[in-house]
């Protein structure tokens, strides 16, 4: 890999303005620019069905500051969980601009309790990048971490949180699993370049002809062997590769992968006061 990121200007690259939001459990492959990111996204449900249990959504808000990502996995794939998909993607929908976005995780995780009747689950990320402080925070239940690329560095790692200390009760589960789970979020700040990769399991969980599972460490090795200023696509090459790992066969699973690249662009100016105020109601520290 090289130091300097240079994924493809799309000429068609969509753009999201206030208040607007984008996505859903079909298939999906396109680029996408909000204030302060252009964003890659891929979504192929499992067996060239319509939809699947794979959701992904994009939005802004926050007179443009805000921009917020959901992306979910539902336990299974195919037609057969469309419905509880569709319930899902309505309360991510009906959530997505709040604020706060552990009240949006535990939402969801209620509205999934009672869609899901105990026969299914859903592992989910929420993040929230504030342009004009450049924070992206995430909130994971349970889902695969994201890899983060930090362009200085030239390297890329796992992006988890240290677990919070003694919780009496479970945290970050999976959604669908307890009813009262508490949800918790992280920050790390964006540089110039940087990017984070956000996909679910049907990339780690992709077997090879033999059977074995390119697991996470496999994953993290096939994206740290692409160049990033070389690759026409990197999102792209990322299938090629797991085409080829799999000997050209399908993965078994649906699969979602957003490639998402501060590109430095300027977001409107907050006051010092709005930035205080919108930066401690994304990190739940003053009340909503």
């Amino acid at each position: 890999m090289t130091s300097q990121t240079q994924l493809p200007a799309v000429a068609d690259k969509r753009r999201l303005t206030c208040m607007e939001i984008m996505g859903g459990n079909k298939a999906y492959d396109g680029a996408v620019s909000v204030p302060g990111i252009d964003s890659w996204i891929f979504s192929q449900p499992y067996g060239g069905d319509e939809s699947g249990g794979d959701i992904h959504y994009l939005s802004v808000c926050g007179g443009s500051k805000i921009t917020r990502l959901a992306i979910a996995d539902v336990s299974g794939h195919g037609g057969g969980v469309g419905e509880l998909s569709r319930q899902l993607r309505n309360s991510m929908r009906r959530y997505i601009n709040r604020a706060n976005q552990t009240q949006i995780v535990r939402k969801l995780n209620r509205s999934f309790l009672k869609t899901a009747d105990g026969t299914h689950f859903a592992t989910a990320i929420v993040a929230t990048f504030f342009a004009p402080s450049k924070d992206l925070i995430i909130c994971n239940a349970g889902h695969p971490p994201p890899l983060l690329y930090r362009a200085a560095q030239n390297t890329w790692h796992e992006l988890s949180p240290d677990e919070p200390e003694a919780a009496e009760s479970a945290a970050n589960l999976p959604l669908g699993i307890i009813s009262e789970t508490e949800f918790y979020q992280f920050a790390v700040k964006l540089q110039v370049d940087d990017q984070v990769l956000f996909y679910t399991d049907g990339l780690p969980e992709a077997a090879d002809p033999e059977g074995k599972m390119l697991g996470q460490a496999g994953l993290k090795s096939m994206v740290e062997s692409i160049e990033v200023n070389a690759t026409p696509n990197f999102i792209n090459e990322l299938r090629n590769r797991l085409t080829e790992f799999c000997g050209g066969a399908d993965s078994g699973d649906d699969i979602t992968a957003i490639l998402i690249r501060h590109n430095a662009a300027k977001a409107p100016r907050p006051s010092v006061g709005e930035t205080i105020k919108v930066i401690g109601k994304l990190l739940h520290l003053v009340k909503v």
